[in-house]
């Protein structure tokens, strides 16, 4: 049995948004939802009440009525709320005039804030500056801009003209870049010249013009003012705002595209995933609201570049009401203080942040919540990787039980939590709550029949508003349904590995074309991380598997990435295997164990175990990732060497 570290608060009807909520649905509907576990069950049985009361009670302003919630419902095509028309910038604009919106901190220039007015004066002047440009509904806005006030400004200008969002941050290199503007053909690129990374400058003009030349469509390049480098022959972001304000939001059908967010690309090209204005709103509202508990007045502080789903959920804070924080620059820089500092400065309600920040917090002895003044937290938040029983524990000690640790796991597929907690569901060690509200998860087996207390695949078996409205240039839709209903018609297969216990909670034990398959048993590998990258000198580990096409148990490889001064030895090898087979099985002890100089991760901190399998298995290593989307641009080479048998 798991161990329970916080359970339901008595009062939760009465002092969160869900339970108020819950209250809401039983007085609306005749219901009687006595717990989570009840309040899902309906949601995803009864899905036309469940999103229209989300709508109605969290505020949803159609400018022209829905003819229904749910019209089509098989999957792919559901079509939800049809006939009717909103924007998403209307609702993300409405907080009160003189309260602060957004709070920008950056290691390139001073502190910014915004007040609810000031937003929607600069928001205002940039859809008229856009418009001025020829920017109409459906043409592409495409940004390689940092986590800046200016790039919320500018995406709440996009959406208020129904034109179409794409950003990426500007670590990433131009071939990155072009593989996923160059898939929606912008015709207006914001753009730094530069910026600054742990007291450094970095020189992004090269990759500018790189990207100019590689985006013929691009009719307008608007330079925003960052750092010492500035980008020649472009408008710059005060000319862009120099026109008369332009109010309003224009509105549009509830499935017409807000923003173009891009996959991985770890394994090929980067699908251009298109979400919908009204899918991302109602879903961002009932997130928000019934599971991070945000209302007016709380302030976001989560950590995101903005080429992850999480800058899109960060900016969401302002459909609530609720105030975001902005952090831009290397997130352990000056130290791992920095970002609970900042969470204390700002009075942040909600801290987000990933399991490898919390997990390094942990091992470099910090006490948050006794070394600063975080008494305003409710929730700390953790997506991204697993969380291991480790890290909930010292969450648990660090904060007590009047904060909340909420760990989701979702993506960018849907802009979103798939599993997730919230104040109406307990915490349990090592395990997600459950799945969220509207959403159909499950854990299947091989022919789709679903499983309890054992892995399985990750399904959703019911539409949700924030699936993708489709892929760019995907026209006919086969390569929508080729990546999430092939495996079974008719039911969402997400690509994740997880167990659901009988009380609802899940564990995601890793991708599912990463899950290792030793003689037929299936193991994630989630579970050997938690207990490897426990040992003091692992810094930190990935395993793969590599098949026999005979049929046999295939090799079981283990890298890790010792402590700084550790040495890989024979004694150390042995502390690894005994520690997987005492706390796991004896299936879980590695073939060979093998030292590399850092694991390769992308730039949101997932572990890329496929590349690694397919570089092990022969392909080059460009076919399998772009340098530009690793964390650290060499971290492929050691596996390369290890492929060909050569010395690193």
């Amino acid at each position: 049995m798991s161990e329970l570290l916080r359970p339901v608060a008595d009062d939760v009807r009465e002092t969160t948004e869900i339970g108020r909520f819950v209250t809401a649905v039983e007085r609306g509907h005749g219901l009687t939802l006595p717990d989570y576990a009840a309040l899902h069950r309906w949601s995803v049985t009864e899905p036309e009440a469940f999103w229209s009361a989300v709508a109605t009670h969290l505020g949803v302003r159609f400018d022209t009525p829905p003819r229904a919630v749910l019209g089509r419902r098989g999957m792919p095509g559901a079509e939800w709320f049809p006939g009717a028309t909103l924007n998403y910038a209307a609702h993300a604009l409405d907080g009160p005039e003189g309260d602060v919106a957004v709070v920008a901190y950056s290691q390139t220039r001073d502190r910014v804030e915004l007040t609810w007015g000031g937003l929607r004066e600069q928001v205002a002047r940039a859809r008229a500056g856009l418009r001025r440009l020829g920017v109409g509904r459906g043409d592409r806005v495409a940004a390689y801009l940092p986590n800046l006030p200016e790039t919320v400004v500018a995406f709440l200008a996009t959406a208020s003209l129904g034109a179409v969002w794409t950003s990426c941050a500007p670590e990433f290199g131009a071939r990155s870049v072009l593989d996923r503007f160059g898939q929606v053909d912008p015709v207006v690129l914001l753009t730094v010249g530069g910026y600054g990374w742990a007291g450094r400058d970095v020189d992004r003009r090269d990759e500018v013009a790189a990207l100019r030349a590689g985006l013929p469509g691009v009719r307008h390049v608007v330079a925003v003012p960052y750092g010492p480098h500035t980008v020649p022959d472009a408008m710059t972001w005060d000319e862009l705002l120099a026109a008369d304000p332009e109010p309003g939001a224009d509105p549009v059908p509830f499935d017409h595209p807000l923003c173009v967010l891009f996959s991985s690309g770890t394994t090929g090209l980067p699908k251009a995933i298109v979400h919908g204005h009204g899918g991302i709103l109602v879903e961002h509202l009932k997130n928000h609201a019934l599971s991070w508990d945000l209302g007016p007045g709380d302030r976001i502080l989560w950590y995101s570049t903005t080429a992850w789903m999480m800058w899109n959920a960060l900016v969401s804070g302002l459909l609530r009401q609720a105030s975001i924080v902005l952090i831009d620059g290397n997130p352990a820089h000056p130290d791992l203080g920095w970002q609970w500092r900042l969470a204390a400065e700002t009075g942040a309600t909600l801290l987000g942040a990933s399991p490898g920040f919390l997990m390094a917090s942990r091992a470099a002895g910090l006490r948050p919540a006794a070394e600063h003044d975080l008494s305003a937290v409710r929730q700390i938040g953790a997506a991204g990787s697993p969380l291991p029983p480790e890290g909930y524990r010292w969450v648990a000690e660090q904060f007590g039980p009047e904060v909340l640790l909420n760990v989701g796991s979702g993506g960018t597929d849907v802009c979103s939590g798939i599993v997730q907690g919230s104040p109406f569901q307990p915490v349990w060690s090592g395990e997600i709550s459950g799945p969220c509200l509207g959403v159909d998860a499950a854990a299947v087996d091989d022919a789709g029949r679903p499983v309890v207390d054992e892995l399985g695949e990750l399904v959703i078996r019911a539409p949700m508003p924030s699936m993708p409205v489709g892929f760019w240039g995907d026209d006919d839709g086969s390569r929508y349904r080729d990546t999430y209903f092939a495996t079974w018609p008719g039911v969402w297969r997400h690509g994740d590995w997880v167990r659901f216990s009988a009380v609802g909670s899940a564990v995601v034990a890793g991708r599912s074309d990463a899950t290792l398959n030793r003689g037929g048993v299936r193991l994630g590998t989630a579970e050997f991380y938690r207990v490897v990258e426990e040992l003091p000198e692992v810094e930190d580990s990935l395993v793969v598997h590599l098949e026999d096409p005979a049929g046999g148990n295939g090799a079981l490889l283990l890298f890790v990435q010792p402590a700084d001064g550790t040495p890989l030895d024979d004694a150390l090898v042995t502390r690894i295997r005994t520690a997987l087979r005492g706390e796991l099985t004896p299936r879980h002890v590695p073939d060979r164990i093998e030292a590399v100089p850092v694991v390769p991760r992308n730039r949101t901190g997932k572990k890329l175990e496929v590349p690694v399998k397919r570089i092990l298995l022969g392909a080059a290593v460009d076919d399998v990732a772009s340098r530009d989307v690793l964390a650290d641009p060499t971290a492929l080479d050691a596996f390369v060497h290890f492929a060909s048998g050569t010395p690193a």
